[in-house]
């Protein structure tokens, strides 16, 4: 809410919350509905949503002039005409967030929209590829997801295969769409149809959002392809022309705002879906819905004391003593290079890492599993170049090869929980199309 100061200065202008207004200031001009003020901003500030969609702050201070160019109005909104669920539908599955939201500008909020009325009223060009059935399955945001979520989506994956489904496409945000794709392609055993994660790096509010695009592509890729499994579609490039459609494992968030942030990682890519036409190329060999061996499953157990654990220079003990001392079932770490860490006492400038050695070792002795990735972008681990990797490999650690951290760390967590008397084995083995004997890049 507006201090009393600013409300009064709005009241002697005859401006409300939700007008669209003028504002002059020092020889600049701004036009804009105008905002309540958040609870976080203490300054004497007016909102203003712009005509582009983006928020700004004026500070009330040598404001020259306010003009209301058009008072708020009343939101009316038809309601949605009821679609009809046909067999062959498509499910788009929401854990919240922007993709499937829309703004009002003149009051400046998110209204999220999920039934598949409302879903095709934002995003006409779905109803192409459809019919859709949209179903909203909790608040679960990037940054707070944990286990339970993938057991969560697993079960609504399941019932909409069990329903008919041809084709699952579920809204995620990006940050950590990685590991979400990654699970969920160790979770779904033999899953028959395309299971696509989306997302959106710029929110809907914005004239740049890619929103539609990456939704629209995920179901054209479905309804155009024999694809079965897990992967995901976001952008191919910064510019609105295609979708790239990424393998489930192995993929990666490198930028964090772009939005072509995603990329595969060690690998091709399965495909590139054209948005204006319905052109689709594939770049490799991927399973098909008729070439699909074994009963689908769902085995969402993951081992929730798995951890990821970064080297860097200057590390200490305590470091690693930390997992053994919490009984850790897991560890992933992410090593230099090759899969290095610092466990080499070359002087007494080293001495710490001896220590750092014997806490390895007591990890192991104890019974967690410690699995090494590298922490570079590209490339295999390979920890029988020199010397300290193999004595790494002698004490224990397993490569995980060309796996990203994120692949290797859900890929841990669920064979603990699923296969604990064949951990060793199964981490060396390609599962999901998560280790590669070639390096593509």
């Amino acid at each position: 809410m507006y201090s009393k100061k600013i409300i009064a200065f709005l009241k002697k202008n005859n401006a409300s919350v939700n007008d669209f207004v003028r504002i002059k200031k020092g020889g600049q001009i701004f036009n804009g509905t105008l905002l309540n003020r958040p609870d976080y901003l203490k300054q004497e500030t007016l909102i203003l949503k712009l005509e582009s969609g983006y928020n700004i702050g004026v500070n009330l201070r040598n404001v020259d002039e306010i003009i209301v160019v058009k008072k708020a109005g009343k939101i009316k909104e038809k309601p949605a005409k009821k679609l009809k669920l046909k067999k062959g539908f498509i499910s788009v599955l929401h854990t919240g967030g922007t993709i499937a939201s829309k703004v009002d500008y003149r009051t400046g909020g998110v209204v999220s929209r999920f039934s598949p009325e409302e879903l095709i009223g934002m995003f006409p060009k779905l109803q192409k590829y459809g019919p859709i059935n949209s179903v909203f399955m909790g608040n679960m945001f990037s940054d707070d997801m944990r286990f339970e979520h993938y057991r969560k989506m697993a079960e609504f994956i399941k019932k909409e295969i069990n329903n008919g489904s041809r084709g699952i496409i579920i809204t995620h945000g990006t940050d950590t769409l990685a590991y979400s794709s990654a699970a969920l392609s160790f979770i779904l055993e033999n899953v028959p149809v395309p299971v696509i994660l989306a997302g959106a790096q710029r929110s809907s509010d914005r004239p740049s959002s890619d929103a539609e695009m990456n939704l629209v592509c995920a179901a054209k890729f479905i309804r155009n392809s024999e694809f079965r499994g897990v992967c995901v579609c976001m952008h191919d490039s910064m510019n609105d022309d295609a979708c790239a459609i990424f393998q489930g494992v192995n993929v990666k968030k490198l930028h964090s705002s772009r939005r072509d942030a995603f990329k595969q990682i060690n690998d091709d890519l399965i495909a590139i879906v054209e948005y204006m036409d319905d052109d689709i190329t594939f770049f490799k060999e991927y399973e098909k819905k008729k070439e699909a061996k074994g009963k689908f499953e769902v085995l969402p157990k993951m081992e929730p004391k798995v951890a990821i654990l970064k080297i860097h220079t200057n590390m200490f003990a305590e470091q690693f003593a930390f997992y053994r001392e919490k009984k850790y079932k897991g560890l992933i770490i992410e090593g230099t290079g090759l899969g290095h860490c610092p466990i080499t006492r070359m002087d007494s400038t080293t001495a710490e890492h001896a220590k750092i050695r014997l806490e390895i070792e007591a990890l192991i002795l104890g019974g967690c599993t410690v699995a090494m990735c590298s922490q570079t972008i590209n490339g295999r681990v390979n920890m029988n170049v020199y010397s300290p990797g193999r004595d790494l490999i002698n004490m224990g650690v397993i490569s995980a090869e060309t796996m990203t951290s994120e692949t290797a760390f859900a890929k841990l967590a669920w064979l603990i929980a699923n296969y604990p008397k064949n951990v060793e084995e199964l981490m060396a083995k390609d599962l999901r199309g998560e280790i590669k004997k070639r390096v593509i890049k």
